[in-house]
């Protein structure tokens, strides 16, 4: 990546047209809704768009929380007036420059930095020969690669899920503390000590 490539930060995912004036529902990907209905325009990128795809910087008319669906707000982009060009959003990302994100606490992330992150499995178990400096019993295994982190409010309700990416398919992982117990997204790595039962309950979902 140059020095000169924009790089962005997705803060909600249009869901659908909503009502019939042309505005939009969107679940919120972002820790800090509030700041969306201050803005006056946003940038718009198709949903998993690749890296020359570039955003559009689009007018916004009005921006609300939604009061009937906890984890959602309301979009009015302006000129659209109608449920026929409110279509044309779904799908769509919504996207701000990285550089006017907010500064997150300890133990907070980005969805962006989660995402492409490798995922290691940790055993629960203490390893039984740790005592040999060249035991691999407690070493950890690739397991992965986030793919899609899936947040509450989007048909996903309590803890974001991420969506890993294993050699016999996705896994789906809470993005719990007792699970994820290591997250460094500056050297895009994930350490976690999977549940029992977790991989059959992904087998039956």
């Amino acid at each position: 990546m140059s020095p000169e490539t924009q790089r962005w930060v997705m803060v909600a995912r249009i869901l659908r047209p909503r009502g019939n004036k042309g505005e939009v529902a969107a679940v919120l990907l972002t820790d800090f809704p509030e700041r969306l209905t201050h803005l006056s325009e946003i940038f718009l990128r198709a949903s998993g768009g690749a890296a020359a795809a570039e955003p559009l910087l689009t007018p916004l008319k009005a921006c609300w929380l939604s009061q009937n669906h906890k984890g959602q707000a309301v979009f009015h982009f302006a000129g659209c007036h109608s449920i026929s060009e409110a279509e044309k959003f779904r799908g769509l990302e919504v996207l701000l420059p990285i550089e006017k994100r907010m500064t997150l606490s300890r133990g907070q992330y980005f969805v962006d930095d989660l995402i492409g992150c490798l995922v290691f499995e940790n055993s629960a178990e203490p390893s039984i020969v740790s005592s040999s400096p060249c035991s691999l019993a407690s070493a950890p295994s690739l397991l992965g690669v986030v793919k899609e982190v899936q947040i509450a409010g989007e048909g996903v309700a309590g803890t974001p899920l991420l969506v890993v990416d294993t050699s016999a398919g996705e896994l789906l992982i809470p993005l719990a503390e007792d699970i994820c117990t290591s997250i460094n997204t500056a050297a895009r790595r994930i350490d976690v000590v999977l549940p029992d039962g977790l991989r059959d309950l992904n087998e039956k979902t």
